[in-house]
């Protein structure tokens, strides 16, 4: 007598008058339970009587004889949430949609049977312990739209076979160990891209037009990005920060829909030269090699990061205006070669706005400054390093 005759006529048993389930997806969750335990304060598996309808159980849901999606882990905030090891068995609940796992200490590989469930439109098991590679048969999973493996200690390249799925919309795999050279991406329904907090590197070489949010921040990817970023034009949300990119910042990007632009600790050269108003309210391009003139466009943001680069000339008066009503809130340009800044002695500023002007080729403004601790103490910049005053 087989396994799953056994299966069979137990359910028959225990649950006459419910859809009998599917004798496959019967056996599978049992060997997922028998891999997986509750952390302690967790009571997830509490439900998971297997002399009931697994139908029933927590995190489970069925359609007809099937399980179409399987929630492990308590989905509360602060859940101690699971331990153990993904079984193999997960490939063989072949109407799966919807996977996902809470936060936890589940180590060990990915599943390569994973990729086997071929209805799977959702695969979300980020902020445990899982490493290894990510299978790159995981691409022919043409159906899923959204897929998590964030916070875990995943290791090797991130596959060329995700960067062209064609459903794919969310690919979040930061904060893991992935190294190599990041693919082209060329997936026409991707909307979300994160990979931040890895070990990619090499340049960006291609990226979709339909993305409304890219982070690539703590890389080490490198190359210029003058020529794509003006092709993504639903961005509301750039973060390249803290990479080892080159080149001039591309006008264009400042008239994108953005919220957010974190450019900063790269090596942008050149000058800041906007394409009309600037209606972003965040844009950090601090610590950079940037030069030339202050634009004035910038004076609409509410939070400016321009500090620790090679910026000259005087802080334009628009920005002087926005300080004092306010709608700058916070005003950083310290570690530049800036000569002046024409602020009347008797302004007062803001509470709500913060202005650090220390280490530049002027004398700061008797306005009150509010610096971070890193500008450090010192409030003029050599002679000998500003041309304007060596003579």
């Amino acid at each position: 007598m087989t396994v799953r005759f056994v299966a069979l006529l137990f359910l028959a048993a225990v649950a006459p008058s419910a859809a009998i389930l599917d004798p496959g997806d019967f056996l599978a969750l049992q060997a997922i339970r028998k891999a997986l335990d509750d952390v302690p304060g967790s009571r997830f598996f509490s439900s998971w009587d297997f002399t009931a309808d697994p139908c029933g159980f927590s995190g489970v849901r069925c359609a007809g004889d099937r399980v179409v999606a399987l929630s492990l882990g308590e989905p509360r905030a602060g859940s101690p949430g699971l331990t153990g090891r993904f079984d193999p068995a997960v490939g063989r609940l072949s109407a799966l949609e919807d996977l996902s796992l809470a936060p936890g200490r589940v180590v060990g590989p990915l599943p390569s049977t994973i990729t086997e469930l071929t209805n799977l439109q959702f695969l979300a098991l980020s902020r445990n312990f899982l490493s290894g590679v990510i299978p790159p048969a995981m691409g022919s999973l043409v159906r899923l739209r959204t897929l998590d493996l964030s916070f875990n200690q995943l290791s090797g390249s991130v596959p060329h076979e995700l960067a062209a799925m064609p459903t794919l919309s969310n690919l979040v795999l930061a904060h893991n160990h992935l190294s190599g050279e990041l693919p082209a991406f060329s997936s026409p329904a991707l909307v979300r891209l994160d990979l931040k907090h890895n070990n990619l590197n090499g340049v960006i070489s291609a990226l979709p037009p339909s993305l409304e949010y890219l982070s690539l921040t703590w890389n080490r990817l490198s190359g210029t990005v003058e020529w794509l970023l003006p092709q993504l034009r639903r961005l509301n949300h750039l973060d390249l920060s803290v990479n080892h990119l080159t080149g001039p910042i591309p006008p264009a990007v400042f008239s994108l829909p953005l919220n957010e632009l974190h450019l900063q600790r790269n090596f942008f050269s050149g000058e800041v030269r906007p394409e009309g108003a600037v209606t972003i309210p965040t844009v950090d391009l601090s610590y950079n090699q940037l030069s030339g003139a202050i634009p004035p466009a910038l004076a609409t943001a509410k939070r400016l990061y321009l500090n620790n680069n090679r910026f000259t000339g005087e802080v334009p008066a628009a920005f002087v205006e926005k300080l004092l009503n306010a709608t700058i809130q916070t005003l950083y340009l310290q570690h530049n070669f800036l000569t002046g800044m024409e602020l009347s002695p008797a302004a007062e500023m803001p509470v709500s706005s913060s202005l650090c002007l220390q280490y530049n080729c002027m004398v700061p403004p008797p306005a009150k400054m509010t610096c971070p601790p890193k500008a450090g103490f010192k409030k003029v910049r050599p002679t000998s390093q500003c041309a304007e005053w060596s003579g």
